[in-house]
């Protein structure tokens, strides 16, 4: 039975699902039905922009977003798909902060959907610094689709590493 690294917490049906996929080479279809086209979000500010929006529409009162890029030296396949840092430092009597968003360099090549997903979780950090249930709970609150989009991220990643990513050369 193939070992499913990205989804050994799902249910087993799920895993049996997912396994089928796979093993059926039913995945490029799964998502060029499911998300026909990537999302169009190629620039820093464009997707700076994009992020800051779903920031103010749910975490109104959160800290001012600094920067939000795709990074290339994370690594998908070891699972960093988007990281957040959060730095304070002293200038003077003030006290500055830099909250800020790296995401693969793997997801300039995806469909909107996930990008989305990604930035939610990683914004959903701004509040709650572990993946607890008040965690899991901001963010189907600014995703209601999130648990399925996870999943699908999941989906993507194994797309991505068997060179089926078909969202490269659109």
């Amino acid at each position: 039975m193939q070992e499913l690294k990205y989804f050994q917490h799902y249910p087993e049906n799920i895993q049996d699902q997912v396994r089928q996929l796979i093993t059926n080479n039913q995945l490029q279809t799964y998502f060029r039905r499911k998300y026909p086209a990537g999302h169009q979000l190629q620039s820093q500010q464009g997707l700076y922009q994009y992020s800051t929006e779903i920031k103010q529409r749910f975490l109104k009162n959160a800290p001012r977003l600094n920067s939000v890029s795709f990074n290339k030296h994370t690594d998908m396949v070891k699972g960093t798909l988007g990281t957040h840092t959060h730095q304070q430092r002293v200038h003077g009597k003030k006290l500055k902060a830099r909250y800020d968003i790296a995401l693969n360099n793997q997801l300039k090549y995806a469909p909107e959907a996930i990008l989305r997903a990604l930035i939610v979780h990683e914004l959903a950090h701004f509040k709650h610094a572990e993946h607890n249930k008040a965690f899991y709970n901001l963010c189907c609150h600014m995703e209601p689709d999130y648990h399925q989009l996870e999943l699908d991220l999941r989906l993507f990643i194994v797309l991505d590493e068997q060179a089926l990513n078909f969202y490269k050369i659109q």
